[in-house]
């Protein structure tokens, strides 16, 4: 496999910081126009610039934003053929004490805004398929939709629905020449679950990622690149990164 996007149009949500912003990287470094899609529009700005990308400014959980995003982004630089679906919120509480907004946000983001993100540019995809080329819809799950944390119960629910979402919507969309995938990490340096509320899960998460060397967003970026410069009868459809000590 060689890792040379030349041609691809690709589209990164959640692209101010972590994951999203190591993707959108590595895509521009291996050849592709990229569009960064997040909330937070100083950093996109500044990550545009950057890498030499287009900046939409974007709520995934907006069906309507991402609908303009999406018809902002082929104004651009045309139809798009390759999408990652990598907006996400971690907020763990113990279920008894837990803020329901919180549930919503996650539900929202981690399902709804992934399924809004598809909508969007799914014509797109199928398109490129139509034309014999590459196309890829790409999920970011996560090891959390397989295993048991203890007071991550939403979390790790949102994160079992994005990983059967894909092997169904892969049966679909396979026969048709769109290759869903689902890449899932484990422990990784990021800003998820910087945004929870309570304080001991903050202070716990924390604390796990010093127990070992864990992953860099590069690491997970260098997986993506990996499974979509793969040729068109290739799909990897399920990848889990996790650092080596995590078992």
């Amino acid at each position: 496999m060689t890792q040379n996007l030349e041609g691809r149009i690709a589209v990164v949500t959640g692209a101010t910081s972590g994951i999203g912003a190591a993707t959108a990287r590595k895509f521009a470094a291996d050849g592709a126009r990229v569009a960064v899609l997040g909330r937070r529009k100083d950093r996109l700005d500044e990550l545009a610039v950057e890498i030499g990308a287009i900046a939409v400014p974007t709520d995934v959980t907006d069906r309507q934003s991402v609908r303009d995003a999406a018809a902002a982004v082929r104004a651009e630089l045309g139809p798009v053929d390759l999408v990652v679906a990598n907006a996400g919120v971690m907020l763990a509480a113990p279920f008894e004490s837990a803020e329901a907004d919180e549930w919503d946000q996650m539900v929202h983001t981690n399902i709804n805004g992934l399924l809004y993100t598809g909508r969007a540019f799914i014509d797109d995809l199928l398109a490129a398929a139509d034309a014999h080329r590459p196309a890829d819809l790409v999920h970011v799950g996560s090891i959390g939709g397989h295993t048991v944390f203890p007071n991550y119960a939403v979390y790790t629910a949102t994160k079992a629905a994005v990983a059967h979402l894909t092997r169904n919507m892969r049966a679909e969309f396979g026969p048709r020449g769109v290759r869903v995938k689902n890449i899932e990490p484990g422990f990784v340096g990021t800003e998820l679950g910087d945004g929870m509320r309570d304080q001991q899960q903050r202070a716990g998460l924390a604390e796990w990622r010093t127990q070992m060397e864990i992953l860099t967003p590069e690491d997970i970026a260098d997986a993506v690149a990996y499974a979509v410069a793969a040729p068109r009868r290739v799909n990897v459809a399920e990848l889990i990164v996790v650092p080596t000590a995590q078992g």
